[in-house]
């Protein structure tokens, strides 16, 4: 095989498909800073247990290993940032208050999340922090929506859901641990016959409730079908509620519910999110409350927040206009020099055009050339 041959889902990004992602990133940040939130920069790996302790342990199998070669110990490429920042809140800023911050790196996958994925997603997220109201999450859905909106990808709908119910199920549900979890990945595949014969020992109205689960999808009609059909536990109560109010201060997007919904991190304790554009085949952005998230770190605060993978948004935002450049001739003369370092700062795209190369590709598409005309260098329509 040839050394330049790339692994198996690892791409480089060429320039036109990287001018794209990078003006959508500027985009997101932008927009997280009209909100208030501010920038963080994790680094790309930690010590193994600082990344899997607590919430990040369901990171495990997609986290790549290796051994320092300064200390000996374990060392992780971070498969999610989330565990980072909440580590950061813990322990660097460590603020009584309300923390608002964000992020955009690279994140690593020891596998593929889908057959066509990439396995270094570029993860941008924001998150908040200290604040254990339904204002926080409905800050950060509009925040999530505005941010795919500014990247022009169509008609959204927002799908909900949220963790405590069937949490408060399976707390019921006199199941060993082992059984959860297969119930969970029952759920999370829709398998009623499997459901069905999990949760036989179940008390009956908790496996009724179980297998009901995935049938609990659709407009906001759901909500009122799952008071009727899930018994009356004070988290599944809470849930529907606080559901309830979320959508009716959502304006301009269609809002869908999935209460078997379990897709993305497992870390989520209460509401949970995932928004659509039309055409697009998965989820663009996923987010929900997280408040165990910092518990590992001692210091346990109330976290929402969401995430999206950035390569994966360009593919479905359009793609935008080239801004035309300006073609301008190699010389060492100062006054062309000064008209080249003019039109920079003013923030134009001049391309030199070197010493015998004057018949190659035009990749920044020049409208305009700069010329000399008497004695002055000006600015000319090609």
């Amino acid at each position: 095989m040839s050394a330049w041959v790339l692994p198996d889902h690892i791409a480089d990004v060429l320039p036109s498909e990287a001018r794209h992602i990078e003006e959508i990133r500027r985009d997101l940040l932008d927009m997280a800073r009209c909100y208030g939130y501010e920038l963080v920069m994790p680094p790309m790996l930690e010590h193994l247990e600082s990344l899997l302790s607590g919430t990040g342990e369901a990171l495990d199998l997609q986290t790549f290993k290796l051994v320092d070669q300064i200390s000996g110990r374990m060392m992780g490429l971070r498969a999610d940032s989330t565990p980072q920042v909440a580590r950061i809140d813990a322990h660097l800023l460590n603020r009584s208050g309300v923390t608002r911050l964000c992020y955009c790196g690279p994140v690593l996958h020891t596998r593929p999340a889908a057959p066509h994925a990439t396995r270094e997603p570029l993860q941008f997220g924001a998150e908040i922090y200290g604040h254990a109201g339904l204002e926080a999450d409905l800050e950060v859905l509009t925040l999530t929506l505005d941010a795919l909106k500014a990247c022009k990808v169509g008609v959204l709908t927002v799908d909900m859901a949220d963790a405590r119910i069937v949490g408060s199920l399976l707390d019921e549900s006199g199941l060993s641990s082992a059984q959860k979890n297969e119930v969970l990945s029952a759920l999370t595949s829709k398998d009623s016959s499997a459901l069905a014969e999990l949760t036989q020992s179940c008390p009956q109205p908790v496996g009724a409730a179980l297998r009901g689960l995935v049938n609990l999808y659709g407009n906001a009609d759901v909500l009122q079908q799952a008071r009727e059909e899930l018994p009356a536990l004070p988290g599944i109560s809470q849930a529907l509620e606080h559901l309830q109010w979320l959508a009716g201060h959502l304006e301009g997007v269609k809002v869908s519910f999935d209460l078997a919904d379990l897709r993305g991190y497992a870390y989520y304790t209460g509401m949970r999110f995932s928004i659509y554009a039309a055409g697009a085949s998965d989820a663009l952005a996923r987010g929900g409350r997280y408040d165990e998230v910092g518990s590992v770190f001692g210091r346990k605060r109330p976290a929402v927040g969401f995430s999206l993978d950035v390569k994966v948004l360009a593919q479905a935002a359009d793609m935008r206009p080239l801004r035309a450049a300006i073609r301008a001739p190699w010389g060492e003369a100062a006054a062309l020099r000064a008209a080249i370092a003019d039109l920079r700062r003013q923030g134009e795209t001049v391309v030199c055009v070197l010493p015998g190369h004057e018949s190659e590709v035009d990749e920044f598409h020049c409208d305009r050339e700069l010329v000399q005309a008497a004695g002055q260098w000006v600015v000319t329509a090609i």
